[in-house]
């Protein structure tokens, strides 16, 4: 057993439960709905540290090292299952209240203003947004995935370590596109988040074609039992093309919804958008 995914998952889960606590205490009232949507959130961060650890950990990690279709459910938990529960959860701030304000201040103020890492703060606005965000999580879906990338991580543990870490991390950049995780905001619109979903459904879709569909193994996986090295690759090809693609499927529908929804001449939105108006040329009286 690897210790690091669990020690890192059981600390971020302790500072997000202390940092939510706090926040309760400090509120003065909060609505029912608030407290569902706090509740949910916190769930959601939750499954998504036990997704992760379950990625990582045996016996998903060992049965990996035998079996291509266990490697690439390791990546689908990485990328479609645990980064976008780790986004609904937003434990951007909810993480870093806990953490002392006499070390809080002055890393903020190192980070938000130090000339030295002006390079870096541009570097992450600029992944943050849209079209770089699609193209870092496709190139790194894609680069992974060639033969030799691929056939290096299975012989250098470092190599495999940065892998996991990149489809988790740029998982969550691509999540954080289309699902809002205060304080961070999508740039994007309904339509504009829906259409980014079904694009990045179609480069893992490309991707599974091409591992179901080869005439030969592409990788290092030698078979096993009655199982062949093609059959494991093609088993993969169907995993990422089915269970991998219900993520964002779910989410297309949600969108779907959602647009429709403001679309609608009598959505509450539109109601109170018209009451407004109304108010602003009638003025109540006195």
């Amino acid at each position: 057993m690897d210790p690091i995914p669990f020690v890192v998952a059981v600390v971020s889960a302790y500072l997000y439960a202390l940092g939510g606590r706090r926040a309760f205490l400090r509120s003065v009232s909060a609505t029912r709905r608030r407290s569902w949507e706090r509740l949910g959130r916190s769930c959601s961060f939750y499954a998504g540290l036990v997704a992760v650890v379950v990625a990582l950990e045996p016996p998903v990690d060992t049965i990996s090292q035998r079996y291509f279709f266990m490697h690439m459910l390791q990546h689908l938990l990485l990328m479609m299952v645990a980064a976008p529960l780790i986004v609904l959860g937003a434990p951007w701030s909810r993480s870093w209240r806990p953490l002392p304000l006499g070390f809080r201040r002055p890393v903020a103020r190192t980070v938000a203003r130090h000339r030295v890492l002006r390079p870096l703060r541009a570097t992450a606005h600029w992944m943050t947004s849209p079209v770089p965000a699609f193209v870092l999580f496709t190139a790194d879906l894609a680069v992974w995935h060639v033969p030799q990338a691929y056939d290096l991580t299975l012989r250098d543990a470092a190599v495999h370590y940065a892998e996991h870490l990149s489809f988790l991390l740029l998982g969550i950049v691509f999540w954080a596109q289309i699902v809002d995780s205060p304080p961070l905001r999508s740039h994007l619109d309904y339509p504009g988040r829906v259409a980014f979903a079904v694009l990045g459904g179609a480069a893992s879709w490309i991707l599974a074609v091409v591992l179901a569909l080869a005439p030969h193994p592409l990788y290092a996986y030698s078979g096993h039992g009655h199982l062949s090295a093609l059959t494991d690759q093609q088993l993969a090809g169907g995993m990422m093309w089915g269970p991998g693609s219900i993520p964002l499927a779910v989410y297309v529908f949600y969108g779907l919804y959602r647009w429709l929804g403001e679309e609608e001449p009598g959505t509450p939105r539109r109601r109170r958008a018209r009451g407004r108006r109304f108010g602003q040329a009638w003025p109540s009286r006195p």
